[in-house]
C-alpha cells in the first residue's frame, strides 16, 4: 500500500468518525451547580443552618463571608469561561478585588482586637471549616475538569485554578450558612486556605487534564 493510499484511508476514516461533542459553557455551569448544590444540600440538611441566621446577617461580618466568596466565585468561573477559548483575554485582577475588602476587614478586626487576634483566628472550628470546604469542593471540581476538557486552553494550569477557586468559593458561600465563627480574622483565614487549596489542586488537575 502507498502512501497516498495510505493518506486517503486516513481522511476517510476521519471523515467517517462522530464529531466531538462540542463545548457548551450553559451545560457545563449547570452540571457544576448541579453537582455543588446537591452537596451543600446534603451537608446543611445533615448539620443544619446557623439557627440565628436571620438575626446574624445584620452583622456586616456575616454578610461579608457569604457575599465575598460568591463574587470571588462569580468572577473566577466568568474568567475560566474566557480562558477556555484560544483567544479569550483573562483580566486575573478581577479575583483581587473580594481579597482586598477581606484584607481591609482583617486589617481593621486587628486594629482593635485588643490581644484577641490568635484566638479568634483559630476559633473552634477550623478543622472542620477547611475540610468541609474542600471535599465539598472535590466532585464540583472533577465535573467541571471533565466538561473543560471539550474546550481549548491555552494554558490549562490557570483554567484549572480557576475552576478550584470557582468551585471552592462557591461552596464556602453556602458553608457560610451553617458557620457561627463571624470574625473577619477566621473566616478570611480558614475559607481563604481552603480556597485557595482548592485553586492549587485545580491547577494540578488542568496541568494534568487540559493540556491539548
Amino acid at each position: 500500500m502507498n502512501d497516498r493510499r495510505r493518506t486517503e484511508d486516513l481522511i476517510g476514516a476521519l471523515a467517517a468518525a462522530p464529531l466531538p461533542e462540542p463545548f457548551r459553557p450553559g451545560r457545563t455551569l449547570a452540571a457544576m451547580l448541579c453537582v455543588m448544590l446537591a452537596g451543600l444540600g446534603l451537608y446543611l440538611a445533615i448539620f443544619g443552618i446557623r439557627p440565628d441566621l436571620g438575626a446574624a446577617w445584620a452583622e456586616l461580618a456575616v454578610q461579608a463571608k457569604t457575599i465575598l466568596p460568591a463574587l470571588l466565585s462569580l468572577s473566577a468561573i466568568w474568567l475560566a469561561l474566557r480562558s477556555a477559548r484560544p483567544e479569550g483575554r483573562v483580566m486575573l485582577w478581577l479575583l483581587a478585588l473580594p481579597g482586598a475588602v477581606a484584607g481591609a476587614m482583617v486589617l481593621y478586626r486587628l486594629a482593635g482586637a485588643d490581644g484577641l487576634s490568635f484566638a479568634e483566628m483559630a476559633g473552634q472550628t477550623a478543622l472542620a471549616c477547611l475540610g468541609s470546604i474542600v471535599l465539598l469542593s472535590a466532585l464540583p471540581l472533577a465535573a467541571g475538569i471533565v466538561l473543560f476538557r471539550r474546550s481549548a486552553p491555552t494554558r490549562p494550569v490557570v483554567t484549572g485554578a480557576l475552576l478550584g477557586l470557582a468551585t471552592a468559593a462557591a461552596v464556602a458561600s453556602g458553608y457560610a450558612l451553617h458557620c457561627t465563627e463571624d470574625s473577619p480574622l477566621f473566616f478570611v483565614a480558614w475559607y481563604g486556605g481552603a480556597i485557595c487549596l482548592v485553586g492549587g489542586i485545580g491547577a494540578v488537575a488542568g496541568h494534568r487534564f487540559l493540556r491539548w
